[in-house]
């Protein structure tokens, strides 16, 4: 089973000019954790729940000694303190993947990058769909004639060229 055949294709999107606040109510108004950020019909970033969130927890005080050393300080968590915008809040580049891509990878590439969404975008780079956690997941709850058919028609016929009707699934 590839990408494009769980994806959802009608993507809510905002600009990298969207004021955060605006992103929030959509967020919100919508039970999304997630939007796509696009500029000139390309994927650009994501922003989060998380992102917002680290905006309104605000600094956190620098640690003591040993433990401030070895905090995780990252320049762009200090950026996203002040982000007023969905541009400046985002985590960029986005991590995404192909339409074409299996859902075993796209599992994968999700638990290595720890996010819970990827943008599903064309070889022009343009958006054509979204994948998140709950999309793979559901993808593993199906019946066993959908996985037959599957191996039928995408291993038997599709990379052997044997005709389905000739082999038991």
């Amino acid at each position: 089973m590839k990408i494009e055949d769980i994806m959802t294709t009608e993507v809510r999107t905002v600009g990298v000019d969207t004021p955060l606040a605006e992103v929030a109510q959509i967020l919100s108004e919508h039970s999304l954790s997630g939007l796509v950020v696009v500029e000139d019909g390309k994927v650009v970033g994501v922003v989060s729940e998380a992102d917002i969130l680290m905006k309104e927890r605000g600094r956190v005080p620098e640690r003591q000694r040993l433990l401030g050393l070895l905090h995780d300080h990252r320049p762009e968590d200090e950026a996203k303190l002040n982000a007023s915008t969905a541009g400046e809040a985002m985590t960029s580049p986005a991590i995404t993947i192909g339409p074409r891509t299996s859902i075993s990878e796209a599992a994968a590439r999700m638990i290595d990058s720890r996010i819970h969404r990827m943008p599903v975008v064309g070889d022009d780079g343009g958006l054509l769909g979204i994948v998140t956690r709950a999309d793979l997941v559901r993808a593993f709850v199906r019946t066993d004639e959908d996985i037959a058919r599957e191996v039928r028609e995408g291993v038997v016929f599709g990379m052997l060229w044997i005709p389905p009707e000739e082999v038991t699934v």
